[in-house]
């Protein structure tokens, strides 16, 4: 496809080693428009082969307010659906720009590997010397490796490699919106990470017409009722759960966006500096960036103090495991320490309730709107590539508005019925 993509998809065979190429058809987008939709159809289309699909929405990396959004589905080993994992901070928008638009990555191989994504080229790597090592390390040494801080990582700690159930694929450092498990299925195929960079550029069918389009977007939406919101204390507040900003504030030391979106819906906090420094400071490890707020707000029930909370958090993204599931058993087994829950780490496993009952994370919420209503609006978001939390806060983006904006970008004709289509089959699991 000629505009608003790579127009590449690659196709990653971890058993052969082997990797393909395809060309991003028009008469797909056509049919399925773009994130979700082409993942799940890929998905389908190896499902002999036990895949996990990487991909990007239409919009994604574009100029429209809260473009972020990239994708990864799978069956979930947890709930047995084919679902669909958010990616957000910085690793959708370089997977736009990595020079594929969607990667299927089938098979297992038969030793540690990473896949290494950039410039249109996919390579597949030994991983020996980074299996064992946690979510941050192995990220250091990725970027070290390459001399490239920019690198997204998305990869497992030990909970994946040993095929814990609630193993996560973390985002960098942080904890992802992988509810379902994922990590486990890393684990299996052996790929301790995939490593993303993006240098490209997209091209747009019609870019006045887009651009003033989306500048006129952005300007309603920061006239909505939800800018001025900042952090995850704000996101608890839109998804209708306690207020917990006095509860973080001592160790706040500043909000966060993803890319291009104008609510930051993270918030950094200083666990080992002072919150209030602002030149850089030479502790290593001094935060830890907070972007799921459900296993906060259980440990804050629990009567954990902050800072124990949010190193909990910490230690769960260096295992690479799902920290809000971390929290409901912790709950659940009567673990109220910070000790007892590191020390758990290891061993914890049982049913939780984090992964929901439909095939998009929970990591979203579902908050006060009706489900039906919610599943509605992820499916949109999923699509088209924008922040699912942000969606929700952001009223203005309709769906005939971000219809318009595809049509405009890709200068295809693009249609509600079609949109209807790709929305049912997605949430049918």
């Amino acid at each position: 496809m000629e505009y608003l993509a790579s127009d590449k998809i690659g196709i990653v065979d971890l058993g052969t080693g082997e990797i393909a190429e395809e060309e991003l058809d028009d008469d797909l987008v056509l049919e399925k428009i773009g994130g979700a939709g082409i993942t799940k159809a890929l998905y389908d289309r190896f499902a002999d082969e036990d895949p996990i699909v990487l991909g990007t929405g239409l919009l994604t990396g574009s100029l429209v307010p809260g473009s972020a959004l990239g994708v990864i589905t799978a069956r979930s080993p947890l709930t047995g659906k084919v679902s669909h994992v958010p990616l957000n901070l910085d690793a959708g928008i370089e997977l736009k720009y990595s020079g594929f638009d969607y990667i299927v990555i089938k098979g297992a191989s038969d030793k540690p590997v990473y896949l290494w994504v950039h410039d249109g080229i996919a390579d597949l790597n030994d991983a020996d010397d980074l299996w064992g090592k946690d979510t941050w390390a192995a990220t250091d040494d990725i970027r070290d490796l390459m001399g490239d801080d920019l690198i997204q990582i998305l990869g497992i700690g030990e909970a994946g490699e040993k095929g814990a159930e609630l193993a996560q694929i973390c985002i960098n450092y942080w904890q992802s919106g992988d509810r379902f498990g994922f990590g486990t299925l890393f684990g299996k195929k052996k790929l301790k990470l995939v490593a993303i960079r993006g240098m490209g550029l997209l091209e747009i069918a019609e870019p006045e017409d887009f651009v003033e389009d989306c500048a006129g977007l952005l300007s309603a939406v920061r006239s909505g009722s939800n800018i001025g919101k900042k952090g995850i204390a704000a996101v608890a507040a839109t998804l209708g759960e306690e207020d917990i900003e006095d509860w973080l504030k001592p160790l706040t030391h500043k909000q966060m966006a993803c890319f291009n979106t104008p609510v930051p819906t993270n918030t950094f906090v200083f666990l080992d500096e002072d919150p209030a420094r602002l030149e850089e400071t030479p502790v290593q490890e001094p935060g830890f960036l907070l972007t799921d707020i459900h296993p906060l707000l259980i440990f804050k029930k629990m009567g954990m103090g902050a800072a124990d909370a949010c190193s909990a958090l910490k230690a769960c993204a260096k295992y690479g495991i799902d920290a809000a599931a971390v929290a409901e058993l912790s709950e659940k087994g009567n673990l109220s320490t910070l000790e007892a829950i590191q020390n758990a780490l290891p061993d914890l496993k049982g049913a939780a309730s984090s992964s929901g009952d439909t095939v998009f994370s929970q990591w979203a919420g579902i908050g006060n709107p009706e489900k039906d209503e919610w599943l509605r609006r992820q499916a949109v978001a999923y699509i088209f590539g924008i922040h699912p939390v942000f969606i929700r806060m952001a009223p203005e983006l309709t769906e005939e508005k971000l219809l318009d904006l595809a049509s405009l970008g890709t200068d295809l004709e693009l249609t509600a019925e079609t949109l209807d289509e790709v929305v049912a089959d997605i949430i049918k699991e």
